[in-house]
């Protein structure tokens, strides 16, 4: 019974300080964008929960910059990361690799190699539970298909992502 728990428990360490490199890897700190509050045309407040966004769609205009800010009233950290669909499953798939323990080097993403959100046309916050996040972010002229979601391991299979409307 001990060794269970202990072996449990370290797995549960282990596990979180994974997905935590990844989390901190560059993109996930509002985008790699030069933007400041000087510049946001309107604010919009998101709710996460375990499992689920609140609102599911969210309707923006094309060049508008946009600050959420989003307030986990769940029990666990979650991340609300924008980007294109086949983005989200790119970086879900990264997600999941590292925690199921494949790792990916993130020491030379500057040069354009692994998993770098901002190359991806990517912009995402963590946010730990009882927290609020903030992300500020300038809405691309040319699409017309983009998504939220987090990407944490098993969260957005369980419903937590919602699209954009143009």
């Amino acid at each position: 019974m001990r060794y269970t728990l202990l072996t449990t428990s370290l797995f549960a360490l282990s596990l979180s300080l994974i997905t935590g490199a990844a989390l901190a890897a560059p993109g996930h700190g509002g985008g790699g964008n030069n933007l400041t509050e000087a510049d946001v045309d309107r604010t919009i407040s998101l709710e996460a929960g375990d499992m689920w966004f609140d609102p599911e769609e969210l309707e923006l205009a094309a060049g508008e910059v946009v600050k959420f800010e989003i307030t986990n009233t769940g029990n666990l950290e979650h991340e609300f990361v924008i980007g294109s669909k086949e983005a989200q499953e790119e970086h879900r798939q990264m997600m999941l690799d590292m925690a199921n323990g494949e790792g990916h080097d993130m020491s030379n993403m500057s040069q354009g190699e692994g998993h770098d959100m901002a190359n991806m046309s990517m912009a995402g916050v963590t946010i730990a539970p009882g927290e609020t996040g903030t992300l500020l972010w300038s809405v691309p002229d040319n699409t017309n298909e983009l998504e939220y979601a987090c990407n944490i391991p098993g969260h957005y299979e369980s419903g937590m992502y919602g699209n954009f409307t143009f």
